[in-house]
């Protein structure tokens, strides 16, 4: 069975057992018909998932693992902030007229720094540190910039990768402020698993150990009957996960380059209430 199911399962019987409701506290987010939208939460959860082991794509309920290597895609490879560079609807809510999410994610990975080898934004900065100082304890990204908070659509929830080398094998961490755990949890971690695999084949290197670190990891009030059923389905093998070989350049990936096969899942869980 995927041991991401189990982690996943884990995860919310304790945060439904023993997390801690907000109800009675005033909080920001709302449900679209304006009530506000509490949630049930633990504090710091820290899952690890070893990529040589396995894909970890939920099998409870489908993940659009096409659609979140394509978000990746925009805000690690293309460095946007503009909707219409994306082929999913899901930022649709944060953009402005223009389709723009203001400096927000991608465009705080465009941005270039001043490094000792020279000026360039910060993917590019992992890249050149993978493949020349691999053993290096400073290879990380940020994109929660202070000074420009006040024009992003949405502060950054995923906010920090933190990447190091063990051998021969690419480990990373990724650090998350906060996270919808039904609507977002496995879509963040195979977009970032996805992210590892390539950064890896590009360097040189072998996938190994994601580790997500979660702040606050919460269940949303209307997701709770939800999530109630999804974790008593039936478990599946993970599917099995690979890239086209041929890529070197992380530039040159496209969704067309990943392959995902014998993946067997139960149905999908329709018309998730969003709270924004």
């Amino acid at each position: 069975m995927s041991k991401a199911d189990r982690l996943f399962v884990d995860m919310c019987r304790d945060i439904l057992d023993n997390g801690f409701s907000s109800e009675g506290q005033v909080v920001r987010a709302r449900w679209e018909d304006g009530t506000p939208a509490h949630t049930i939460k633990q504090f710091g959860v820290v899952n690890r998932y070893d990529l040589q082991d396995e894909f970890p794509a939920l099998t409870l309920r489908p993940t659009a693992i096409r659609s979140a290597v394509d978000e990746m895609l925009w805000i690690w490879q293309k460095k946007s902030n503009n909707i219409h560079d994306l082929n999913s609807r899901i930022w649709d809510e944060w953009a402005d007229e223009s389709g723009s999410i203001g400096k927000a994610y991608g465009y705080q990975l465009g941005v270039k720094y001043r490094f000792p080898h020279g000026e360039m934004d910060q993917v590019d900065n992992v890249i050149w540190q993978l493949k020349n100082t691999p053993y290096s304890r400073r290879i990380m990204t940020n994109i929660y910039n202070f000074n420009d908070l006040m024009e992003m659509g949405l502060e950054p929830c995923a906010y920090s990768m933190t990447f190091n080398v063990t051998g021969d094998r690419l480990n990373a961490i990724l650090h998350q402020r906060s996270q919808d755990i039904l609507a977002a949890n496995n879509w963040n971690v195979v977009q970032y698993s996805v992210l590892v695999h390539m950064l890896a084949q590009v360097s040189g290197l072998k996938p190994g150990e994601l580790v997500h670190v979660i702040a606050d990891a919460h269940i949303y009030d209307r997701h709770v009957d939800i999530i109630r059923e999804m974790i008593e389905r039936p478990q599946y093998p993970a599917p099995k996960f690979s890239l086209n070989p041929e890529i070197k350049d992380f530039y040159d990936f496209t969704v067309d380059d990943i392959r995902i096969e014998d993946y067997q899942k139960n149905p999908q869980i329709k018309d998730i209430p969003i709270a924004i």
